[in-house]
């Protein structure tokens, strides 16, 4: 590592108490923090840290709601070589001991209202390693920090290294944690920044989980650019709206159904909201906020996820792309290759790979899945996309299952979203089965729309004119509905019902 050109986390921090030292940084009920005194708290939380024997490459653990002590842990993590995992507080209890015996945390912060009876739960399943603390106790978190030194007396990082743990959903059968780097952060923080134009005078509301990227990375955003974050334990309508009119906040993560909240708990407008940017909606809202311009909020468009620090494509300018997914955020570079890792032809599906800044170290304790995705010196996604003619990206969906015919590769999402584009099919899902001549036909399941008819040849028509003749279904059977495990199709189902099979790799070979 050259300290000359490095810049972790902590760096930011460091430079944010000289520029800005009185700068609000966090707002958490009745506590607010300036950056000065965001860089003493959290100098002495990691001093703290090291003196139960926190380290360099040793991980600590988050398992409480919002607070703005998810990003003190963070940053004292930054100083000493160590990570944070800020835990999905609603998790079960085996869902915790899963995740406790996994990361084997040096240090775990806990929160007793709301989430105490699973963590203690999974405290006694796992035999409680390490040292625990509960935050929202008033003779632990706080008189722990404060025993600490405030000296800034720690030694360069290397911002390659893993400083932040995030779990992604289960598509092996088990979530794993994607390690992000100091640089992952930072230089997402910077081009989302751009897109959502965030500077110092943002105030963002964390009303949104900070265990889930689409939180976090507008958190560090706020924070790389010396923003204010306000946090909010859990989403609260009224809550949300007294926030947004005491702090003047211009950012928050709201979902349509908090917005509705809003607008009913509103409704006679006590609150002044117009301080909050965000899109044009119903004539109410609009009424109520101010409507964004940023880049992002011009021409809303995006494909990510959590192994790529959130986002990998969004539009940065107001022109209109072929590709329903903007193009390549500055940092990184995205292909579209086939199952042997070779590029595709423009307008040609094929798998989304990339490589750059903002891409994870790989998964915590899975050494043979880190292999896999980060072969050949890429992160392979298993997510399918096509690159337009004006070099722009659509995504397509999950790489899932390959369908082989003859030499040819045919990716079951992209033949549904064909198919789903018909007015008359309601859902739709496609496998494969086996044949003699083409190794695998085409199959698609259909449910059609109340009301509506559609015979099996204008179905394979309207797939013919759309994408290659190749993919098109060579059968199509009519139901009620799909069979679901949870909210997923079952596709093992399917091909018990409708005689699928004859899958490159053998049956239901593929991952997310």
């Amino acid at each position: 590592m050259d300290p000359l050109h490095a810049l972790t986390l902590a760096d930011v921090l460091r430079e944010h108490a000289r520029s800005w030292p009185e700068r609000v940084a966090t707002v958490d009920g009745e506590r607010r923090i300036t950056y000065r005194e965001l860089q003493d708290r959290t100098c002495r939380l990691a001093h703290a840290l090291a003196a139960v024997g926190v380290g360099p490459g040793d991980r600590m653990l988050w398992c409480g709601q919002n607070s703005a002590r998810v990003l003190e842990l963070l940053l004292a993590a930054a100083k000493l070589g160590a990570a944070l995992c800020p835990a999905n507080w609603r998790l079960s209890a085996d869902e915790l001991a899963f995740v406790i015996e996994d990361l084997e945390p040096a240090v775990t912060v806990w929160q007793e209202e709301e989430v105490g009876d699973a963590v203690r739960t999974a405290r006694d399943a796992t035999g409680a390693p390490g040292r625990w603390i509960a935050h929202d106790a008033p003779d632990e978190y706080e008189p722990f920090l404060a025993q600490g030194d405030p000296d800034d007396d720690f030694g360069d990082r290397d911002p390659a290294e893993s400083v932040l743990f995030v779990y992604t959903s289960a598509w092996s059968g088990q979530p794993a944690a994607a390690m992000l780097s100091h640089t992952a952060v930072v230089t997402q923080g910077l081009v989302f920044g751009r897109a959502a134009d965030i500077g110092p005078e943002s105030v963002y509301l964390n009303s949104g989980p900070l265990f889930h990227l689409a939180t976090a990375m507008q958190t560090f955003a706020t924070f790389v650019a010396a923003g204010a974050n306000v946090f909010t334990r859990r989403v609260d309508a009224e809550e949300l709206c007294r926030l947004i009119d005491a702090e003047r906040c211009t950012g928050a993560f709201l979902v349509g159904p908090t917005i509705k909240q809003i607008l009913a708990v509103n409704a006679d407008g006590r609150f002044d909201l117009k301080s909050l940017r965000t899109p044009a909606g119903k004539p109410a809202w609009t009424e109520m906020i101010t409507v964004d311009t940023s880049p992002m909020a011009r021409n809303p468009a995006g494909y990510g996820q959590t192994e790529v620090m959130g986002l990998l494509t969004t539009n940065l300018t107001a022109e209109p792309t072929v590709g329903t997914n903007g193009r390549a955020l500055p940092g990184v570079q995205i292909r579209i290759v086939d199952p042997d890792d070779r590029d595709v032809p423009d307008g040609e599906t094929g798998e989304i790979v990339a490589r750059g800044a903002t891409v994870m170290n790989g998964y915590w304790n899975r050494p043979d899945e880190t292999a896999r995705r980060l072969r050949g010196g890429w992160h392979h996604t298993n997510d399918l996309g096509r690159r337009e003619v004006d070099g722009s990206i659509s995504f397509i969906g999950p790489k899932a299952r390959l369908i082989k015919s003859a030499t040819e590769n045919i990716y079951p999402a992209e033949v549904e979203a064909t198919l789903a584009s018909h007015p008359a099919v309601a859902e739709c899902a496609v496998i494969g089965t086996p044949d003699r001549q083409w190794t695998q036909s085409v199959k698609a399941i259909v449910v059609l729309r109340d009301g509506e008819t559609v015979t099996e040849a204008e179905l394979v028509a309207h797939v013919r004119e759309r994408i290659a003749s190749y993919k098109k279904p060579r059968t199509v059977a009519f139901v009620d509905r799909l069979p679901r495990v949870g909210f997923a199709v079952d596709y093992d189902t399917l091909d018990e019902q409708f005689g699928g099979g004859g899958y490159p790799g053998g049956p239901g070979v593929g991952a997310r």
